[in-house]
């Protein structure tokens, strides 16, 4: 039986594909601005576009004028307030998790290592920056670090985490379950809605996740918390058990690369 013959054309089944195809693109977009500041900024332009669509109707001439300058050069405008956001969501197409997320698996003993470590750290009361790369490639990053390729433990995470260690005030980024590299520098976030509680270290791991899929682990030098960082939001005062818990949820393939979303954690001050 064909679609014709039920009296469906061939150009409604390309406008209903169409739509279709445009609803998904808008919905990851949305998934992927929101929680940033990207968000503010999009209703900001939003409200101007009303306005100046109102100003046309009663006949506001200069005020629709002026408005209509501002969107005369609209493409560069997006481009330079949203460039950190662009570039999220590029990686994110290039990575193959815009439209199906995919997660990288972790080994299980991996992760028992990394959530030991952390309450370690966090008991010591030694702030640290554990990155765990997934999709979207770290080396960049790396570069200016120091090659380790060690394998990950408590024992290693802790001596370059003492205050004594030149490597203390960098970031160690874990890939493929070992330790590539340590005392990386990573990009601040310059995020306003972030707690002003939060230091340069909670500002790196925001930074880190807000331009790639990574999953940062931190412990704060001042209370000794862990937080979590995942897409640009964190979550916040975890012990060992439920890190490990939220690890397993994101870095452990469920055969369906379903990634769980969270929301931002209340409580704890600390800084980096």
């Amino acid at each position: 039986m064909s679609f014709a013959s039920l009296g469906i054309s061939s150009s409604l089944l390309v406008q209903v594909l169409d739509i279709l195809i445009v609803s998904v693109l808008m919905y990851r977009a949305l998934l992927v601005i929101r929680g940033t500041r990207a968000l503010p900024m999009l209703l900001g332009l939003t409200a101007i576009a009303a306005v100046y669509f109102i100003a046309k109707e009663v006949g506001l001439v200069t005020l629709a004028w002026l408005i209509d300058s501002f969107f005369n050069s609209f493409i560069l405008l997006v481009v330079v307030i949203f460039q950190d956001d662009i570039r999220r969501a590029l990686t994110k197409v290039g990575s193959q998790s815009f439209i199906f997320k995919q997660t990288k698996s972790v080994p299980h003993q991996v992760l028992d290592e990394i959530s030991l470590s952390a309450h370690k750290l966090s008991k010591a009361k030694l702030g640290s920056l554990i990155v765990i790369q997934r999709d979207v490639g770290l080396e960049e990053f790396m570069e200016e670090g120091i090659h380790l390729d060690a394998q990950v433990s408590p024992k290693i995470l802790l001596s370059i985490f003492t205050k004594e260690s030149p490597l203390h005030d960098g970031a160690v980024i874990i890939q493929g379950g070992n330790i590539k590299a340590a005392g990386c520098v990573l990009p601040l976030s310059f995020n306003p809605d972030l707690d002003p509680n939060l230091g340069t270290r909670h500002r790196a791991a925001l930074g880190i996740t807000e331009r790639s899929d990574a999953i940062v682990v931190v412990t704060s030098e001042e209370t000794g918390a862990i937080t979590v960082f995942i897409d640009g939001t964190l979550n916040r005062n975890l012990d060992a058990n439920s890190l490990k818990d939220l690890l397993q949820r994101n870095l452990m393939n469920d055969g369906t690369g379903r990634r769980e979303l969270f929301r931002r954690g209340e409580g704890a001050h600390g800084e980096g």
